[in-house]
């Protein structure tokens, strides 16, 4: 929101909380309240006022949601805005006559064959562990609509794993789990992921916002890694003690089969097209020098 405000839109947030829209008008922009998954509650119509120009959807209910053991329980509510509030949304263009839309996707979810870093160009994971297809079919569903849907250009962003102050992968929780040694390496810990800090996530948003054509992002940084990489370097800089490493085998019975395969066979994005097509450069190229920037503001 202060990247769109400071590149002089007229910015309106939507918003199910009179408490978050006092927030909203403190930074500078107007606020409607609705509830994105009721259409019958004013979605449509809050749309219609504004008049936008651009629809951004970047609705989630993401609290918790670093407990990756209940996968399908932290992000029902997400997969539901993702599905039944991006028709409300799309709806509401509609009848507004809105003619872009951006909406928040995840590099994540690639089929686990041929090399570790894919393109936008290749296919979704086909058969995803049992706690990971409700997601899948939500962001499938998500994508599929946005760049079908007639009269409207749909931008759809992948972001990578996020990560900033005292969010995403370093939330408090989060850190507090790692520094207990409660994250572990699972295997050969060859899952191969694309990290995002936060920042670089809201300029990639608000440059799509203005420009690219219609189709799929990954918005990720330049330097996808395994989690063999990563995460010891991740807990290096919270404390002395590297990860546990455990066997997939035992993975499996404490954690689940998704963890397992999110730790062992998953492919991380490329993005190589984002960065000519949007115009965009991550500011934190590397997770190496970001995760140590953002752990410094946290202390």
């Amino acid at each position: 929101m202060p990247l769109l405000l400071s590149a002089g839109h007229t910015v309106v947030g939507l918003t199910r909380s009179p408490a978050k829209a006092d927030a909203i008008r403190r930074a500078g922009a107007a606020a409607a309240i609705a509830d994105a998954l009721n259409r019958a509650a004013a979605i449509v119509e809050a749309v219609v006022v504004a008049q936008p120009d651009v629809i951004v959807h970047e609705m989630t209910s993401l609290s918790g949601a670093n407990d990756l053991r209940r996968f399908d329980r932290s992000f029902s509510l997400t997969n539901r805005l993702r599905t039944e509030g991006l028709q409300n949304l799309l709806a509401a263009a509609k009848q507004a006559g809105t003619p872009r839309i951006v909406v928040q996707s995840f590099c994540g979810p690639y089929a686990r064959i041929g090399g570790p870093v894919k393109s936008e160009e290749d296919p979704l994971d086909p058969e995803p562990p049992r706690k990971l297809r409700r997601t899948l079919q939500a962001i499938r569903y998500l994508e599929s609509a946005v760049t079908s849907s007639p009269n409207i250009k749909g931008v759809v962003l992948r972001y990578g794993a996020f990560y900033g102050p005292w969010t995403g992968l370093l939330d408090g929780p989060m850190i507090d789990r790692l520094r207990r040694r409660r994250v572990p390496l699972i295997g050969d810990a060859n899952g191969w992921w694309s990290l995002l800090h936060i920042d670089d996530a809201a300029a990639a948003t608000a440059t799509a916002v203005e420009r690219g054509a219609p189709g799929i992002y990954n918005i990720v940084d330049d330097e996808p890694a395994p989690v063999r990489d990563w995460l010891p370097a991740l807990a290096a800089l919270l404390g002395p003690r590297p990860p546990r490493h455990i066997p997939k085998s035992l993975a499996r019975i404490a954690a689940g089969e998704h963890i397992v395969t999110m730790m062992t066979e998953a492919r991380a994005g490329s993005n190589a097209k984002a960065k000519p097509d949007l115009a965009w450069q991550p500011a934190h190229s590397s997770w190496r020098r970001g995760f140590a920037a953002v752990l410094s503001q946290c202390e």
